[in-house]
């Protein structure tokens, strides 16, 4: 395995060899990336480069949910193909419920019945034969030292290059009280997410993924699952991938209700909380198998009732080759907004694959469940129900538009939640605009989306999107991961166009879906499918410390009309409206991309092209509030 002290030797080397003149290397770029362009497993072109690898699995597991017992018993196979170029003597396994320890370190705090006794693995084998877990002690929670949702294994033999090795688990633990984004949502309905021990992340550009879990986002490998969850006869179960057998699960008129819901945009009750009652809509066996499938996916996650109204449709999301994704929706029935979801869904899915990103679904389906977490999982979403319809439409088209980022493209979470946050929080936003009119969204967005940010002077806000989100909690979390890094796609789209904008978001998402891009990888491929050196705008947008605050400066009469200077007083090179009033009362609107700040980050001077006398010009953001507007408009004397 290369060493951190071999790769950072390389970092000059790499920028010898970097082509010159090149835009890229006038932005930070970290030692370790700098690395992987040296390895030739990165670009400076924002392509994957020649030597580009990553590592992948496939599970096999078991698992059985007895509500309302909480106990949750597996059992997993796992076969880890290295097709990296280093030979690597141990894995690093992720033990995610261990973040229900007592003991364990979070953000923030917590309450008695979201704590648990962890991840107990039972059982450990690697190739056959069975190995002690190291660190397991108080009950096989599997950590050791500071580490509690990792563990460190170190193999009997090592993984040689373009070798595999099979691992296995027998594990359980039991499913918390208090229900965040997995646990008891009530007695006898469960959501399951992050279950399985799984071997993390090892990537060409940090190496093993050695990062806590204490309540932020996640970073996984593309792989093949075969999940089999073994519930009791009345018990529904929903999850990630393709249901193999409805006939082994459902009794024969179920089965051809869901059947029928996959090839119809009508909206189909394939079973209700009054029919589960009164028995017969799942098969009759001691434990019912559902077993689900699913190819180059980062992850599985399961809800299990036995009183869940069951709702699905399906909706034409590729119209070049008529295929169907699966919309399904699982809820209470007193949860009125959720009669609604899967018309929701459908619509969101025609939306995001025709219009932003633009992408056709990537999936065969998606589900909405009740929960409360508001989080989003491979074709799966924990939503909770809300009095208002229109949010709870706003949320599900959030937990959907991740399925671009961080499942179709491979992003590193963790370390840089805006790369999906930011992009989730952009979709939403057009959406929305759609859905509702350009005047709602945008009066929505900016209370909900930039209030928070543009109005507190705290220097934790304005702490540089780049910042790698593992060292954010609160609110500066919050202000870059969504908001902060939002407003700054759609200042790139404002600058570019939207068919330049398209353009390079569709070449990036092509070179790197089913990959594991960086920020750097994003920057790059727009520069490169541009033609455009955009440092100056990443710069200011993710790499500076910068707010948004622009001030008009003394209009001056010239030879054909007015010159308006304005100040970047704040550093964010955000577009701006110029809001012209004349003598004679009327008014014009001129629009100023990011454009205006190309030259000079500092002051730009706007030409108005008129024969009227200028009354007032008054700066508007828009959505890109302006943090001081006392100093936004000129007024003639």
């Amino acid at each position: 395995m290369r060493s951190l002290a071999a790769s950072l030797t390389t970092i000059a080397l790499a920028r010898a060899l970097t082509p010159a003149p090149c835009a890229a290397q006038s932005l930070y770029m970290p030692r370790d990336f700098t690395a992987a362009v040296h390895h030739q497993t990165r670009t400076l072109s924002g392509r994957p480069g020649s030597a580009y690898w990553q590592n992948h699995a496939r599970y096999a597991i078991t698992l059985t949910a007895l509500p309302p017992d909480p106990r949750i018993a597996g059992t997993e196979q796992i076969t880890y193909f290295n097709e990296s170029p280093d030979t690597l003597p141990t894995l690093v396994i992720k033990l995610f419920q261990n973040d229900h320890l007592p003991e364990a370190p979070r953000d923030g705090g917590t309450t008695a019945a979201s704590l648990t006794s962890g991840e107990h693995i039972d059982a450990f084998s690697v190739n056959g034969r069975p190995e002690p877990w190291e660190g397991g002690g108080a009950g096989g929670r599997g950590f050791r030292g500071r580490f509690f949702t990792e563990q460190v294994v170190r193999l009997p033999a090592p993984v040689l290059p373009h070798d595999s090795v099979t691992l296995a688990f027998t594990w359980h633990y039991d499913v918390p009280q208090r229900a965040t984004r997995a646990g008891m949502i009530d007695s006898t309905t469960y959501f399951l997410a992050y279950f399985y021990p799984r071997v993390a992340v090892y990537d060409d550009v940090a190496g093993w993924d050695f990062m806590e879990h204490v309540g932020h986002e996640f970073y996984s490998d593309f792989n093949d699952y075969d999940v089999s969850i073994q519930a009791p006869p009345g018990f529904l179960v929903w999850g990630t991938g393709t249901l193999n057998d409805p006939a082994a699960d459902l009794a024969p008129s179920y089965v051809t209700r869901y059947q029928a819901s996959l090839a119809t945009d009508s909206v189909i009750r394939v079973a209700t909380a009054q029919e589960l009652r009164q028995g017969g809509v799942t098969a009759d066996h001691p434990l019912n198998v559902w077993r689900f499938t699913a190819r180059d996916v980062p992850d599985m996650a399961f809800g299990v009732s036995d009183h869940y109204d069951w709702d699905a449709s399906s909706v034409v999301v590729d119209p070049a080759t008529g295929r169907r994704a699966s919309v399904q929706a699982a809820y209470n029935d007193t949860a009125s907004d959720f009669h609604h979801m899967v018309e929701f869904g459908r619509q969101a899915l025609f939306w995001f694959s025709r219009e932003w990103p633009g992408v056709p679904y990537p999936y065969e389906k998606t589900t909405e469940f009740q929960g409360g977490a508001g989080m989003e999982y491979p074709m799966m979403a924990n939503d909770a129900a809300y009095a208002d319809s229109g949010f709870a439409r706003l949320v599900a088209d959030h937990e959907i538009a991740h399925t671009y980022m961080p499942f179709y493209m491979g992003t590193d979470e963790t370390r840089y939640a805006f790369m999906d946050e930011g992009w989730a929080t952009t979709f939403e936003y057009l959406i929305n605009t759609a859905n509702k009119g350009q005047a709602y969204e945008d009066d929505f967005y900016r209370r909900f989306r930039v209030n928070s940010w543009i109005h507190n002077p705290s220097p934790l806000s304005d702490l540089p999107i780049i910042t790698p989100s593992d060292a954010l909690t609160g609110v500066s979390y919050g202000d870059n991961a969504y908001g902060k890094a939002s407003l700054g796609y759609l200042a790139v789209k404002d600058l570019l166009g939207d068919a330049l904008f398209r353009q390079c978001l569709h070449a990036y998402m092509e070179r790197w879906h089913g990959k594991h891009p960086s920020p750097w990888d994003f920057f790059y491929t727009f520069d490169d499918v541009s033609g455009k050196n955009l440092d100056w705008l990443w710069r200011d947008w993710y790499f500076g410390n910068g707010y948004i605050d622009l001030a008009i400066g003394a209009v001056r009469r010239v030879n054909g009309g007015y010159t308006v200077p304005i100040t970047n007083v704040g550093g964010m090179d955000a577009p701006v409206n110029l809001v012209l009033r004349y003598g004679d009362n009327t008014t014009d609107t001129l629009h100023e991309t990011p454009a205006i700040w190309s030259a000079n980050q500092s002051q730009a001077s706007v030409l108005v092209r008129t024969r009227k006398t200028l009354a007032s010009a008054t700066l508007e953001g828009g959505i890109w509030m302006d943090a001081d507007t006392t100093n936004n408009t000129w007024a003639a004397r």
